[in-house]
């Protein structure tokens, strides 16, 4: 009888240090956490990881973009930041699947240069930008979990690379179009399935599945495993951390069902009125307009007076 109470405390208390070890997922950290500066370490780690480069935030910048919306938890959570480079740094957590990703972020990109240059100044003052995705669905074929892309003016002949010669202040400075152009990192988190030995893989994993390991020595991490914490958050805030998580759960089921269902309906039917009922059930489930419509064609009029 002791050795099954005993049996019953050591389960107990592992099931506790589980609990006490669970972290916040960072799409939540970012949208209320990370814009804090006392929390810029978890920040500044993340991007010396990703950059591959000691980075160090002074400043969060806000656009439309990382603006608290009703549908945040349902399409993209961002973020806009100043380096002490005087560079524009945009991280982007997508939850679920998005038809013109890549037009998007390059739209994203494009608007962080023009918001930060003033009509008249020289072109001089255009900032670097670098853009990271980290992505939730799949979005292309491809055999890593980590992608990117740079700008580089190679010789069509000769394979070297451009280097651009500019003048600063009466000097004249070459510099390579990298260091100019923007760069782009997509992060395919559901790709990783490695055993975390680096940095950049501990990163990717937390992303995964919250998981931060103890002895980590990985920038940011460390910090994160104060800050991020669950059992951090007071109760109310862990009640709408964990109805934000559910909100997830059931639109990314309610998408997968949709174009499920849409795809038999429609054979079936061989008509429009399948894909109006898929739309119907979203709407009830509680999608918003603009995502039924992305998903099923239709038009937010039509939508509206299902």
């Amino acid at each position: 009888m002791k050795e099954k109470g005993s049996d019953l405390k050591i389960t107990e208390e592992m099931e506790r240090k589980k609990l006490q070890d669970r972290y916040i997922r960072f799409d939540w950290a970012i949208k209320r956490l990370l814009r804090q500066k006392a929390n810029f370490d978890v920040l500044d780690g993340f991007l010396t990881v990703m950059l591959n480069e000691e980075i160090r935030i002074v400043k969060i910048l806000e656009s439309e973009g990382n603006q608290e919306s009703a549908d945040d938890k349902f399409n993209r959570v961002d973020i806009k930041a100043l380096n002490s480079k005087g560079e524009i740094i945009l991280v982007e957590i997508q939850n679920t699947r998005e038809l013109h990703y890549l037009e998007r972020i390059l739209y994203g990109v494009a608007k962080a240069i023009t918001e930060h240059i003033s009509l008249g100044e020289g072109y001089e003052k255009i900032k670097k930008v670098y853009s990271i995705s980290i992505l939730y669905f799949d979005i292309g074929i491809g055999t890593d979990y980590i992608y990117h892309g740079q700008n580089h003016f190679v010789g069509v002949h000769t394979g070297d690379h451009l280097r651009v010669n500019t003048r600063e202040r009466d000097v004249i400075v070459s510099r390579l179009p990298a260091e100019i152009f923007p760069e782009y990192i997509l992060i395919r988190v559901n790709e990783f399935d490695k055993v975390a030995l680096t940095p950049l893989d501990e990163w990717i994993e937390y992303l995964k599945d919250g998981t931060i390991h103890p002895d980590t020595t990985a920038p940011g991490l460390k910090e994160a495993r104060e800050i991020l914490k669950y059992y951090s958050m007071s109760p109310e805030e862990r009640l709408v951390y964990d109805r934000h998580l559910d909100a997830i759960m059931i639109q990314n089921d309610v998408i997968g069902t949709a174009k499920l269902e849409g795809r038999i309906e429609g054979k079936a039917e061989g008509k429009v009125e399948g894909i109006r009922q898929v739309a119907s059930k979203m709407k009830n489930t509680g999608v918003d307009i603009a995502t039924i419509a992305k998903y099923t064609g239709l038009s937010e009029e039509i939508i509206l007076s299902l």
